[in-house]
């Protein structure tokens, strides 16, 4: 049986234009002050390493790798 895709935030240091989303198939690009944050969902753990390879072959810098599924739900904290 396979897993439902996941959600990832893939911070990267350098800035890079939304139409760079092409490259990563789809993933949607967020500038912030100091970084680029590509956001999407993969279907597997092998998809997740191909877009890692991409970006080293691209020379980007990778800052981190963040699974978006497993953050917890912040909006029912503190209602207990």
């Amino acid at each position: 049986m396979k897993s439902p895709p996941k959600q990832y935030a893939i911070k990267l240091k350098e800035h890079l234009e939304p139409d760079w989303s092409d490259w990563f198939d789809g993933f949607f690009i967020e500038e912030e002050d100091n970084f680029t944050l590509l956001k999407g969902e993969v279907i597997d753990q092998a998809e997740l390493h191909g877009f890692l390879i991409m970006i080293r072959d691209l020379g980007l810098t990778l800052i981190s790798v963040e699974e978006l599924n497993d953050l917890p739900d912040i909006s029912t904290r503190g209602s207990e």
